[in-house]
């Protein structure tokens, strides 16, 4: 029986900055007549590619805003009628639906990942086996990570490994989890040992593949008190595995550190450094996107708007919702512009860091104070919540000065890539969803050895420590903070409920007034422990499985609804 294949296919998402092509339409075909040759393959490939940024509609709906804002080094923010900002942050709900769009998305990339493993052996005229292999070990890379992502985001889900139209329960953890390990396991062994730099750019590599299990295995082993990970065909990962195969990226992949960790950050561009002090002063010069130190990121385009042609592709809409407050984000609060003032950072994240690092140059290029970094900063701006006077600085709107006009644009990217003089769709930043860096970190947490975070250490111009645990949670939050992984590191080593709470208490402004951040619905650390850090499904894929989808723990009660302030 020939299956019908419809594929919203997105051509053009691995260049921030190029054009987007004129595509075929594939509502007619089936798997009697596609894919049957190499172009057909590499369609079908960036229609799963596509579903990648396609949750990015509804940003603040998905895994990356999510991890962002329920972590302990951010509040909610936005506006008093955000409740979806500051529901993240209080871990509770504000609609029935409200992540559908994210799994909708991410089942979606897997159904169409089960069409290419289907159906890919069909495919004739390769240029040789190892091309063959590449595609589809990226098919096995994207639905593993598809899976990672819904793991995380809502514990046991339906694991779905066919293109037959089933209704089936959600999989006990160990099953979604050991297939994920399978198929990481399949793109590794696909997937080409060559330089990262011999890939299309945007595409998944097999270092990018090793990192992720690498990731997978600290995640489910910590959250789960496990000492393995699981295999679908029988057997397990081993940590030494894992510790093997990072070695494997490290040694190999060509990755390596950028030159200087402030250079990762668009911040530092040609066409703003002209006229940031702080970028000029310290002779910061942007790496740029797809660089060395990004194992995987997602690419986003310059042409979508808000109508059906978001099939052209999609704007980075994350460094449009953490920019900051209308009244900011202009000149005063140069190079940090517009959005909706999502994501205020806790102030118990600087101090911290000052106390423990005090010469650490990650904590000025990572957190804007609004004290001293800016010229002039309005409190309660256009109604601002959780405000604490500090904001991140690696996902921000980031703005320039027109060489000709010396207007101030709401973009760099404007300048840079081209991209539409909009203040809202005018963002092409990558966003990174693997560095470099945590490869190195996460080899010394798993080998727990000190000599791949000393690399860390030695780039921000810190001295050599030896190894703890202690020392190691430290430097993943300095690191790697706001890049989505704080909330899943927490939950991974068991210190989530804790940390969460020491939120309540902190200084903040609502509205321009003074106030104490606070939990609700019985406080942080109660809401993390009756839910897990899962969150609920969306209810009308419930209430379409009739009964055979279950709701997660502590969802779906009125007292789990987010009130407001």
């Amino acid at each position: 029986m020939k299956k019908a294949i419809i594929l919203l296919i997105t051509v053009g998402l691995f260049s921030s900055c190029e054009k987007f092509l004129d595509t075929e339409s594939f509502d007619k075909k089936n798997t009697g007549n596609f894919p049957v040759n190499v172009a057909d393959a590499n369609s079908m490939l960036t229609g799963i590619y596509s579903s990648l940024s396609a949750a990015i509609s509804n940003v603040q709906n998905t895994h990356f805003y999510m991890a962002e804002l329920a972590s302990d080094d951010r509040f909610g923010g936005g506006g008093e009628n955000d409740k979806d900002m500051q529901g993240l942050d209080h871990l509770m709900n504000t609609q029935p639906d409200r992540f559908l769009t994210f799994w909708t998305a991410r089942y979606q990339g897997i159904f169409r990942a089960n069409t290419a493993i289907e159906t890919l052996d069909q495919v004739q005229g390769w240029t040789n086996e190892a091309q063959k292999n590449q595609v589809l070990g990226e098919v096995y890379f994207l639905r593993a990570l598809y899976y990672f992502e819904l793991s995380q985001m809502f514990g046991e889900v339906p694991l779905v490994l066919s293109t037959e139209v089933t209704n089936i329960p959600k999989n006990p953890a160990d099953e979604t989890y050991a297939q994920i390990a399978e198929d990481l396991k399949n793109a590794i062994s696909l997937m080409p040992s060559t330089p990262y730099s011999t890939i299309a750019s945007g595409h998944a590599t097999k270092w990018a593949a090793e990192a992720l299990m690498a990731r997978v295995f600290l995640f489910y082993t910590g959250y789960y008190k496990k000492a393995d990970l699981p295999l679908a065909s029988g057997g397990a990962v081993s940590k030494a595995q894992v510790v093997q195969w990072l070695d494997d990226c490290i040694k190999n992949s060509g990755h390596d550190l950028a030159s200087d960790f402030r250079n990762l950050w668009p911040y530092s561009n040609e066409f703003t450094k002209a006229d940031y002090k702080y970028a000029k002063d310290n002779n910061l010069n942007y790496e740029g996107e797809g660089n060395k130190e990004a194992v995987f990121a997602v690419k986003f385009g310059t042409l979508a708007d808000w109508g059906d042609s978001y099939m052209l592709g999609y704007t980075n809409q994350y460094n449009l919702h953490f920019g900051l407050r209308s009244n900011n984000g202009l000149a005063g609060t140069f190079p940090f512009g517009q959005g909706w003032g999502a994501g205020p950072v806790n102030t118990n994240l600087w101090n911290e860091w000052r106390q423990a690092e005090p010469n650490d140059i990650r904590r000025t290029g990572s957190i804007i104070n609004v004290a001293t970094d800016v010229e002039s900063y309005i409190f309660g701006a256009d109604n601002q919540m959780e405000e604490t006077g500090f904001w991140q600085k690696k996902y921000i709107s980031i703005t320039a000065y027109d060489p000709e006009t010396k207007a101030l644009l709401p973009s760099y990217a404007i300048l840079a890539n081209a991209a539409q003089a909009d203040m809202q769709l005018g963002h092409t930043q990558d966003l990174v969803l693997i560095r470099f860096a945590d490869v190195l970190l996460m080899h010394s947490e798993l080998s727990e050895t000190a000599t791949n975070l000393n690399r860390v250490r030695a780039r921000a111009k810190l001295p050599a420590i030896s190894y703890s645990l202690a020392a190691l949670k430290k430097e993943r939050r300095w690191e790697l903070a706001f890049e989505g992984l704080r909330y899943f590191d927490l939950m991974r080593w068991q210190d989530a409920g804790a940390a969460l709470a020491n939120q309540e208490g902190v200084d903040i402004k609502n509205k321009g007034i003074d106030t104490k951040m606070r939990g609700f619905g019985g406080g942080y650390k109660a809401r993390f422990d009756a839910t897990g850090g899962f969150w609920p499904i969306p209810s009308s894929q419930i209430a379409l499985s009739e009964g055979v989808l279950i709701q997660n723990k502590g969802w779906g009660d009125p007292s789990n609804e987010f009130p407001g302030w």
